[in-house]
């Protein structure tokens, strides 16, 4: 046979020729401007990932908001906090436009900065100087000032947990008018000027009679605050009924270890919290924590109570949109994606890896979609047996418990074209850092694949969720290609929009965002 790179058919030729090379060195598509932003605001955590330093990603974030317009870069923000339930990548964004378009922060920070951690995360990155600007000035000093002048005690006393910034540190810098003489007392008491006692607010005071007395009942105060105390079994039995949702989820363990359980009524009031439909439909957790939390419960932890967890996932994910046609759902679970999947940070890395994140949406999409097929990847295509009827945290763990091997995204749709399959819509989930496959001519394999399936269905659509922020993908974007980044739930109505023909390209669900 002739050289088969010279000679190459006149179909293949026509592939887009890749333009970038990924963190492996190998042949890749380079996002274009919006599309990068989009992808790293809604999975850029800001932290060292397997491929990259945190330093590396903040450059790649403001380089991509310098080249796309203000009111998308608004729009990103939005998405990536209200949508994909991001944190710092929203409040960097929102710290960039106070210099870019002032005008536009504005409605941006009320959109963004919803709670105290976003406040000061805010603060933290203004005084940074990485967004052009060392102090807050007087625009974003006064935005800061109106959120703390407008939230409730509550939400003050909830922002005061946490530090660098402390929240005394931001009333120190923007020096809050108090409304009335309880406030001035909370903001005395908070950064450690005179006060008056008598108008302090009725939780405070509370709190202080309580460090002085013990035999005293609990504050209303953040639980933080209180664990910081020796705490019976009897006080930690009543956080369990207090805190909040997520912090019930986090505190499983912690509740066993301090006897919480073994108070009367607790395993049933903690099991009736953690599946509570009303109280998940508020908190909107991630699907993949309340996987997670599941595999990391004790033996301590009541069967009433893990069961409740797990009823939990199965409730966060009933939203999973049913898909017609042939499915195919392929988890990327090689090894690079043992990593955190938001990032290396040291004393506070996430125990949720990338292959976790894929192991779900694998397990979510075929409990939805029951014929569903999933073909897990690293070099090859690794033979796994999931059945459809089982718990979604059974087939995540297993895809999960896989890991391991070089990346080749490819991998799957050649399987399916050895076998001619007939196929409507393949979903990969990946970091898309393949190189397994790489090619030195012509388009990726996995665009020279993805061809060769449409040969034969010419409906079908691809959809590559990329969950690490990296810039590349091996599959270019077009009307039968949907490039999505994220592992929040908003993917999946995204991939059911895509599969119907509702929508084309995620930067235009993005762009549907109203600021």
């Amino acid at each position: 046979m002739a050289n088969k790179g010279l000679f190459a058919s006149a179909i293949a030729k026509l592939l887009p020729a890749p333009n970038a090379v990924n963190r492996e060195g190998a042949p890749a598509y380079a996002y274009g401007p919006e599309a990068k932003l989009a992808q790293l605001a809604a999975t850029g955590t800001l932290a060292d990932t397997f491929y990259g330093a945190a330093e590396t990603q903040l450059a790649d974030v403001l380089d991509a908001a310098k080249a796309v317009d203000p009111h998308f870069v608004a729009q990103a923000a939005i998405y990536a906090r209200t949508s994909g339930a991001m944190k710092d990548m929203p409040a960097l964004l929102a710290a960039y436009l106070t210099v870019a378009d002032p005008d536009l922060a504005v409605p941006v920070f009320g959109r963004v900065i919803d709670n105290g951690r976003m406040l000061r995360t805010f603060v933290q990155i203004m005084r940074s100087g990485q967004v052009g600007r060392t102090s807050l000035g007087t625009r974003p000093k006064r935005l800061v000032q109106r959120w703390l002048e407008r939230a409730s005690m509550p939400r003050l006393m909830t922002a005061a947990t946490g530090k660098d910034p402390s929240l005394a540190d931001v009333v120190r810098m923007v020096h809050p008018k108090p409304a009335d003489a309880t406030r001035k007392a909370f903001y005395g008491w908070l950064i450690g000027r005179p006060y008056d006692v008598a108008a302090l607010p009725a939780e405070i005071a509370a709190f202080e009679a309580w460090k002085a007395d013990a035999t005293l009942p609990l504050p209303p105060v953040p639980f933080e605050w209180l664990t910081a105390f020796p705490l019976t079994a009897e006080n930690w039995a009543e956080l369990a009924t207090r805190i909040g949702w997520q912090a019930l989820r986090m505190n499983l363990n912690t509740l066993a270890r301090n006897g919480a359980y073994d108070v009367a009524g607790v395993t049933d009031a903690v099991a009736a919290r953690l599946a509570d439909r009303d109280a998940l439909r508020a908190v909107r957790p991630m699907p993949y924590q309340l996987m997670v939390a599941l595999g990391q419960v004790g033996d301590g932890v009541p069967l009433k109570v893990q069961a409740a967890l797990e009823e939990a996932l199965e409730l966060s994910l009933r939203g999973v949109p049913k898909v017609p046609g042939r499915i195919v759902v392929c988890p990327d679970v090689s090894g690079s994606m043992s990593s955190p999947a938001t990032g290396y940070r040291k004393g506070a890395s996430s125990k949720v890896r990338c292959i976790d994140v894929a192991a779900l949406v694998a397990a979510a999409m075929l409990r939805s979609n029951r014929e569903a097929r999933v073909l897990p990847f690293e070099q090859t295509v690794v033979k796994l047996k999931l059945e459809a009827n089982a718990r979604v945290a059974v087939n995540a763990a297993k895809l999960a418990g896989v890991g391991g091997g070089g990346t080749n995204v490819s991998a799957p749709l050649a399987m399916l074209n050895a076998e001619r399959a007939k196929v409507d819509l393949v979903v990969i989930v990946s970091d898309n850092e393949s190189w397994v496959d790489a090619s030195r001519r012509g388009s990726t394999a996995t665009m020279k694949e993805w061809d060769k399936l449409k040969t034969r269905n010419p409906g079908a659509k691809l959809v590559c969720i990329d969950i690490q922020p990296y810039g590349t993908t091996q599959a270019q974007a077009g009307a039968d290609i949907l490039n999505v980044g994220g592992f929040s739930d908003a993917v999946f109505d995204t991939i059911a929009r895509f599969a119907i023909g509702e929508t084309q390209d995620w930067v235009e669900i993005i762009k549907e965002v109203e600021v």
